[in-house]
């Protein structure tokens, strides 16, 4: 099957001798003092085997996921990241909560997703770090810069604005309806039962593309037995008031930088919402990048890294 342009796999050169990997998983919950459940989310970490200074001492970058994403979709990205900011700093991709590897949970919302980033900065001692975010991930992250100021060094959003939202969300329904019929299958082969559930998921979504991406949370769990690596009756229960509507932030503000980067024939990120945007992070500066959709990362990664790195290697105004 053909896949569209936001899930191809980015050729890099290999960098196994230069980058080591870390997988870390954590399995709890516990309340914080603003009585919110914290997961402590499952996270890759990307630095040289041989940590220099510069690196132990620059703020690391924080790289959320989109909906019904995962770390493992930002690993690519991540080690040119690494490799390329300067000076070379730690990249730490996450799984927000119900989705990948971290804990399910009930809840999940704006301010929860903050307080799992706060968590993980407190276990790994983590007093400023740069922030990057896609979709829902990049509405967790302006959350938490507009709440904890003082631990953000820059922030970038990925196609995905704090004002308004877009029309393709009136769909998303019918995706966890969809989702929620597949008979799962047992007694098969990865592959067999990916092809299984894609003809039961093809009677409701007609995109080839968004059904591929979709199947990348089909996994085994240790019985063998398919399962959904998103907790989605927990997304749906909170989806229309807590995932597709961004909080009421009226009073706060962030000063430090902020990059929102638009694909071209996306609409979650409208000229006209700039002036409000504006009003919520004074310094944002706005980039489109041509023949990118929402996936902008994945559409054209070559482009969304050029515009990145010249903004995080930029000296920091804050």
């Amino acid at each position: 099957m053909k896949l569209p342009t936001f899930l191809k796999v980015i050729k890099l050169r290999p960098l196994t001798n230069l980058i080591k990997v870390d997988q870390n998983v954590r399995f709890y919950t516990k309340t914080t003092d603003d009585h919110l459940d914290t997961v402590n989310m499952s996270f890759t970490t990307y630095e040289g085997s041989m940590t220099s200074s510069s690196s132990t001492e620059s703020p690391p970058l924080i790289v959320m996921h989109g909906l019904f994403g995962a770390k493992r979709n930002w690993n690519s990205l991540c080690k040119v990241f690494h490799q390329k900011m300067i000076p070379q700093r730690k990249i730490i991709a996450v799984d927000a909560r119900n989705h990948g590897e971290s804990p399910h949970s009930n809840t999940h919302s704006y301010p929860h997703l903050a307080e799992d980033v706060r968590q993980l900065c407190t276990q790994l001692d983590i007093k400023k770090a740069s922030l990057l975010g896609h979709s829902m991930g990049g509405r967790a992250l302006m959350y938490f810069a507009l709440k904890y100021p003082h631990m953000v060094e820059k922030l970038i959003v990925a196609d995905v604005s704090p004002i308004n939202t877009s029309r393709s969300l009136n769909s998303m329904y019918s995706i966890f309806n969809a989702i929620q019929k597949v008979d799962l299958p047992s007694n098969e082969s990865m592959s067999s039962a990916r092809i299984n559930c894609d003809k039961q998921l093809s009677k409701s979504i007609s995109d080839k593309g968004l059904r591929a991406f979709l199947l990348t949370n089909l996994a085994q769990d240790s019985n063998g037995s398919f399962i959904w690596k998103v907790n989605v009756q927990a997304l749906m229960e909170n989806f229309s008031e807590h995932i597709a509507d961004f909080p009421d932030v009226s009073g706060y503000n962030f000063n430090g930088s902020v990059l929102f980067v638009a694909g071209e024939t996306s609409d979650y990120i409208q000229k006209s919402d700039h002036s409000q945007i504006l009003k919520i992070f004074p310094k944002a500066e706005f980039q489109e990048i041509k023949g990118a959709g929402h996936w902008v990362h994945s559409d054209k990664p070559n482009e969304f890294l050029k515009i990145c790195l010249e903004f995080l290697n930029r000296a920091s105004s804050n």
